[in-house]
């Protein structure tokens, strides 16, 4: 029986999608379970021996996969904090070898149900998109660190991606260097179908409404293709 908690929009509801996920898909629970002083520790001691947590955790998750796969979401988002803002922080090797792999099997249910599936990390990525893009996502939510011209360019006709404005230019920056993100942005993203203009790691509490308003403006006065 179909599990009903998470409906489709309402007909009509065309900028609207209802969608489910998971936060610690892989790297993250690490981070969540161990806390970051221990993760680095481990993996300097024996990278290959905590892969294999890494495996084991995968199968404790992958029923929730298999459940996401059998409800009337049509979109999954996987999340995963798997770089910081310099980029990777264990060999981009360990990821190939035992994150990737993880990604695979908990997508392989999705697609297999029609799912659309959506991957999202803070940080800098841009080294492993060809990986996650191999491993059968979608689309990429991004933060303004990672390349998103690089995306537009190889994925922009095949794939959606979200972002990649900057949240501290809002938080901080004039209407002019506002409008100009927002520009930068447009001018990569508009020209393919999948583009979603999306503030980086969200808009924090403290931003001036007023600044959030113009780039509101902006994106409303740049958005319509023709």
């Amino acid at each position: 029986m179909k599990n009903r908690a998470f409906p489709r929009p309402p007909r009509g509801a065309v900028d609207a999608v209802a969608m489910v996920g998971t936060y610690v898909t892989a790297v993250s629970a690490l981070i969540d379970l161990f806390g970051w002083n221990f993760l680095l520790e481990a993996l300097a001691e024996d990278a290959d021996q905590f892969g294999r947590v890494l495996e084991r955790y995968s199968e404790w998750l992958l029923p929730f996969f298999r459940a996401f796969a059998d409800c009337d979401s049509p979109v999954v988002m996987i999340h995963d904090d798997i770089v910081w803002t310099s980029g990777p922080f264990v060999s981009p090797a360990w990821y190939r070898k035992y994150v990737f792999p993880c990604y695979k099997k908990y997508i392989a249910p999705l697609k297999e149900a029609g799912k659309k599936v959506i991957f999202t990390s803070d940080g800098t990525y841009d080294v492993f998109i060809d990986d996650v893009a191999d491993c059968g996502v979608d689309g990429f939510v991004l933060e303004p660190t990672t390349n998103m011209k690089y995306i537009a360019e190889k994925y922009g006709k095949t794939h959606a991606f979200i972002g990649n404005a900057d949240t501290r230019i809002l938080l901080m920056g004039s209407k002019d260097d506002i409008e100009n993100e927002v520009r930068r942005c447009m001018d990569i993203g508009k020209s393919c179908p999948g583009f979603i203009m999306a503030v980086g790691n969200h808009i924090p509490a403290n931003t001036p409404v007023e600044n959030a308003l113009w780039y509101n403006e902006c994106y409303e006065k740049m958005c319509r293709r023709r």
